[in-house]
């Protein structure tokens, strides 16, 4: 998709647990076809009618009105179709997203003359393997995790790297997160912020026992395997979805996917490290002298 592209065609998404959020997208819906523009769909994140939108290729790009969540759903939901998402921030954090609820009629018009740019973020492919058996597959925007179950007990899981040996723990689990992950739950377990823009896979360990606590950084293009070793229940979730139980040996292989997240942006790259800057201080454990 080209960079500065002229967008006309446009579907709207939001999440309906938050108030207004109905009210602010018809909002959205009527400035744009005020301003000439096409809006394909105005729909719950999780409608079918949506879905089937994006695949059908009758929009241009994905204007999101909910929170980091909701952000997510929509990666989910466009990466396939190769369709950028712009994000109104309705939520607490929305880490993921540019625009504030009273900022949107100054920046959207800007989309109409390719005013912005398009950040490329990295997704992941991961597989469930038992055996030679592939039970499934997941394209992942934030992480992998692979955790204890039910059971208040560590588990011991062991890692490779390109099919060489890495790194073995007894933990509560370890997490591969994208970059876009590591600003999320791998950033609460310890693990480093990696830049927005660079392609590697971060590893972080969750409650190490006697094992290394350290986050890895793996090559651009490796591909880790998470085994499992555990007489009792151990389980691994995609982008905190349902969890799925494996069994002793299994394999969660986790690579680079073919897909990207696409984000629209209409500040310049640096606005990532401001970003970051805010979140950071709003930390309550730190008061300035």
């Amino acid at each position: 998709m080209a960079e500065k592209k002229h967008l006309k065609r446009f579907s709207i998404a939001y999440n309906g647990q938050i108030a207004d959020a109905v009210k602010i997208g018809r909002k959205v819906q009527a400035f744009l076809q005020q301003q000439g523009a096409e809006v394909s769909a105005l729909e719950h994140i999780q409608d079918e009618a949506l879905a089937a939108c994006v695949a059908s290729d009758q929009t241009d790009a994905l204007i999101v009105l909910g929170g980091d969540g909701t952000m997510l759903r929509a990666c989910h939901l466009c990466a396939a179709a190769d369709v950028p998402i712009i994000g109104i921030n309705l939520g607490t954090m929305g880490f993921l997203i540019e625009l504030q609820p009273d900022e949107w009629q100054d920046y959207l018009p800007r989309l109409f003359s390719g005013d912005y740019r398009v950040e490329h973020r990295m997704m992941l492919r991961a597989e469930h393997l038992r055996g030679k058996q592939v039970l499934g597959e997941w394209q992942v925007v934030n992480e992998v995790v692979v955790c204890r179950g039910q059971y208040v007990r560590p588990v011991r899981l062991s890692t490779e790297v390109n099919g060489y040996p890495m790194a073995s723990y007894v933990a509560d689990g370890i997490i591969a997160s994208t970059p876009t992950g590591s600003t999320a739950y791998a950033l609460a377990a310890g693990g480093a912020i990696l830049p927005p823009d660079i392609r590697n896979i971060i590893i972080v360990p969750i409650a190490p026992h006697l094992s290394p606590d350290q986050s890895i950084v793996l090559s651009e293009g490796a591909q880790v395997s998470i085994i499992v070793h555990s007489s009792y229940e151990a389980v691994f979730s995609i982008d905190g979805h349902p969890p799925v139980i494996t069994e002793d040996g299994d394999v969660i292989s986790v690579s680079a996917s073919d897909h990207n997240t696409s984000f629209i942006r209409f500040h310049d790259p640096g606005f990532f490290y401001r970003s970051l800057n805010r979140y950071l201080e709003q930390n309550p454990s730190f008061t300035h002298d």
